[in-house]
This record gives C-alpha cells, sequence and structure tokens, in this order.
C-alpha cells in the first residue's frame, strides 16, 4: 500500500524515528524458533512492530495490538519507521535493536528483506490460516523462492474514481463504465463549469497507479505480471499503447484542473480538497479506498451520500481492473521475542484481528473470513467485497513490486519520468524509452 500502502499515510508527515528506539528497552529476550505455542499464555512478554503508519491508521491498528494483549497478555509496543522500511530495519538489525515484527508496505520490500536472510518463515498455523482465508495471489505476493514470509494483514483498493454527486446531476452525467465514457463524462462536467480530475502529480506515485490501471485493464494481467518483473521491457508497444492512452486526458485542459502545472503543484491530500473542499475546483479524483476516509475525516462528507465513487472503468473492451496495495507482517529472524511476534502474526490471519480495524474504518481486508457487516458503512462494505470477489485477478501495485530506485523514490525513477510526461505528453514513445533506461539501472537487468 504503499504510500497509499500505498493510503493516508501519504497525508501524515512521517513519525520520528526516534521514537523507534525505545524497541530495544521494551522487548523481551526470547530467541526461540519460528514453531508456534497457539494457545499459551504470554504474560509478561512484550512483542515489538514496526510499521509506516501514522495517525489515525497507528491508533486504529493500536486498537488490534490491544486485542491481541486481550487474547494473549502480551504486551506491545509499536514503532512509526517512516517511509524508508528499508533503512529502518536495516539500521535496528546491525544494531542488534531489531523489532519482532515489521509491516512491509512493499512487495519489492518483502523480496529484499528475505533476499538478505532477514526473515523467519511464518508458522504452519499462519499458512493454515492464509490458505484457508486468502486469495491465493495474497499468499503468492508474500512468497519469496517458495517460502512464505509475509501475511498480508491491510489492503487498499486502489481501482476507485472518487466524484462530488453534486457536480454529477449539475453536468446531468452518470458513472460511466469504459475509458471513453470517462473522459465523455470528464468533457460533460467542464462544459457545466467545472474542470473533470483534480490530478495530485506533485506526489508521483499517484501517477503510476494511473499507468497501472489503465495498462492492467489494456494489457491484461499476463503483460503486468511480466512488466512488473521486468520480463517484458518498458519499450513494449503495450506500454506507449496505455502512455498514448493517458496522453490522452493529460493533455486536455478541460479534463485537468488547471492544467499540467498545477496538477504538478497539487499533492494528494489537497487533491482530495479540490474536489470534496468548500471550494470545489474539480468534479472527480482518482485514487483508491482511502479517498472516502480523508472526504470524511478532512471536510465532513458522508461516504456514498455526498462523497461515491465507481469502479476503474475499462480500457480498449479490457476487464475493469483491480489494483490493490497492501502490508504484510514478517518476522524477523534476529527478533528478541520472535516466538512472541510469530503469535501475533497468527492472530493477524484470523477475521477477528481484521474485524477489530473494519469497526474503526479506514481499513481494507483481504480476508475472506471477514464479515463484511463489520465495516461501518455501506460504501467501505461494497468496497471490500469488491477486493474479495476480484480473487486472483487482483494485481498488486506495480511500482511497490519494483526496487525502490525505480517504483518508490521521490524525484526519480517512474515517479519522475511519469511527472515530467504529464508535463508534456507529447511523446509517448521517448517518455516509454526513459522508463526502460530507469527500469535497467533498477532491476539491473
Amino acid at each position: 500500500m504503499r504510500r497509499p500502502s500505498t493510503t493516508p499515510r501519504r497525508i501524515a508527515a512521517a513519525a520520528s524515528v526516534a521514537l523507534a528506539l525505545t524497541l530495544g528497552a521494551s522487548a523481551c529476550g526470547d530467541t526461540a524458533p519460528s514453531g508456534s505455542t497457539s494457545g499459551d499464555r504470554l504474560d509478561g512478554q512484550t512483542v515489538t512492530v514496526a510499521g509506516v503508519w501514522t495517525g489515525s491508521e497507528q491508533d486504529n491498528f493500536k486498537k488490534v495490538l490491544a486485542a491481541f494483549t486481550a487474547k494473549t497478555g502480551a504486551k506491545t509496543v509499536f514503532a512509526p519507521t517512516g517511509d524508508n522500511v528499508s533503512t529502518f530495519v536495516g539500521s535496528k538489525i546491525e544494531g542488534g535493536n531489531a523489532p519482532d515484527v515489521v509491516l512491509v508496505p512493499q512487495v519489492g520490500v518483502l523480496h529484499q528483506f528475505a533476499q538478505e536472510g532477514w526473515l523467519r518463515p511464518l508458522s504452519p498455523e499462519t499458512v493454515k490460516a492464509a490458505d484457508a482465508s486468502l486469495a491465493g495471489v495474497w499468499k503468492d505476493y508474500g512468497t519469496v523462492d517458495g517460502t512464505y514470509y509475509g501475511l498480508y494483514f491491510k489492503a487498499a483498493h486502489k481501482s476507485t474514481v472518487w466524484y462530488a454527486p453534486s457536480a454529477f446531476a449539475q453536468a446531468g452525467v452518470a458513472e460511466p463504465t469504459s475509458w471513453a465514457g470517462l473522459l465523455k463524462a470528464g468533457h460533460a462536467l467542464a462544459d457545466s463549469g467545472l474542470p473533470a480530475f483534480a490530478i495530485a502529480g506533485e506526489d508521483g506515485w499517484t501517477l503510476t497507479d494511473w499507468f497501472e490501471n489503465v495498462y492492467l485493464s489494456q494489457a491484461g494481467a499476463l503483460k503486468y505480471d511480466e512488466l512488473a518483473q521486468h520480463s517484458l521491457k518498458w519499450t513494449d508497444e503495450s506500454v506507449v499503447r496505455a502512455l498514448t492512452t493517458l496522453a490522452g486526458l493529460f493533455k486536455d485542459k478541460q479534463l485537468v484542473a488547471g492544467g499540467a502545472r498545477t496538477a504538478l503543484q497539487t499533492d494528494f491530500p489537497s487533491s482530495v480538497e479540490r474536489v470534496f473542499g468548500p471550494a470545489p475546483k474539480a468534479g472527480m479524483v482518482y485514487e483508491g479506498d482511502f479517498v472516502g476516509g480523508i472526504a470524511k475525516d478532512e471536510f465532513g462528507k458522508t461516504p456514498g451520500t455526498d462523497a461515491k465513487f465507481f469502479p476503474f472503468p475499462a480500457v480498449d473492451g479490457g476487464k475493469p481492473p483491480v489494483v490493490s496495495g497492501g502490508d504484510a507482517a514478517v518476522v524477523l529472524k534476529k527478533a528478541k521475542n520472535a516466538a512472541a511476534g510469530m503469535r501475533l502474526v497468527e492472530f493477524l490471519a484470523s477475521p477477528e484481528a481484521a474485524q477489530v480495524w473494519a469497526a474503526a474504518g479506514g481499513f481494507l481486508s483481504p480476508n475472506n473470513k471477514v464479515d463484511l457487516a463489520s465495516y461501518g458503512d455501506d460504501t467501505t462494505r461494497n468496497t471490500a467485497r469488491s477486493l474479495i470477489e476480484a480473487g486472483d485477478s487482483v494485481r498488486f501495485d506495480m511500482s511497490d513490486q519494483a526496487p525502490a530506485a525505480f517504483g518508490g523514490t521521490k524525484g526519480a525513477g517512474e515517479w519522475k519520468v511519469l511527472q515530467d510526461f504529464l508535463r508534456d505528453p507529447s511523446d509517448p514513445r521517448a517518455t516509454a524509452a526513459r522508463l526502460e533506461a530507469e527500469a535497467v539501472k533498477a532491476y539491473r537487468n
């Protein structure tokens, strides 16, 4: 999820890593192997947990940790990592102060951790629970070289287009189901006096999400997987085609509120404000399910009433895409209380744990055993249902699968190339060549 895994974590400033220095002082010295002792009490033990979550996300995850404490007696300590999870964890391991459990928001980083030899295989209890409750694709994303290391606990549905119903009513348009229909609805909005899209071009990750949804629908899941692994070059005609499709949106000043210049000065929270704030500047904003939470918490909108969404539409006759992000729980080899950490991951694999956060809001679970009634509103409930029903057709955020140098670094790699493309979308083929050059450097192939 990245950034918003993906998500509202993009809104908050990175929390002070200094808080995480308390990890060692609060952890107990249990160096037991990964085998579970499910059912035993853990009174007197402490589990240290590190993750990117800040603000309300962190507060709500602490409710899950409190439920684990009530169930097992173990105390928990949460330390925010900031966005650079890899650097944080590496420094803790090097300093002999590794947390027990880490919530990892990028598939690429999870693979890096496994290849560095930092992770313990998850317990048989967790494997059994995952087999029974997760679509195979989620387990695949947590598996490296045949070993299951990462349980996906929190997901984001990144194929939702949010809109102001009042703007649609004024323009006399309905929710579109195709890319052509989306552009047509956008022009109707513009004709009624309101540009179509607020685009958060200042945050390059949002542009990768635009590309991924268009590409998945237009090129299909197989090519998407190949491009994510860089076994398909970014100069492939399918990439040029998707960029050409995006260019039709990016170059149209009626569709992009304020034009490219304004979009490149608009961060993600501001893009939501431009649609749902007190002075609307656009009728729609594309991003994940977390847009609804921001519209509600920051601007008093009620999801499903005055903040609605429709699925990202099918492109050129393809299937409607379902792109997701997520956070995977892993247990570190050098954890001081790995056995208790493994018990926490087993708990996170249960519907019980997910339902705690579902009730609090701002959360989707990939766990198909979670009671949809646990979600607090129909909009979130329907989004969760859509994610579950997508099953193995879900594709994880492509940039989150890439090395960070390509898919996760501000002002570099894919983020920077797509920002330049938003600024000048006149040459999709040249942009594809730039993307390939950056990918070669990052993937080293």
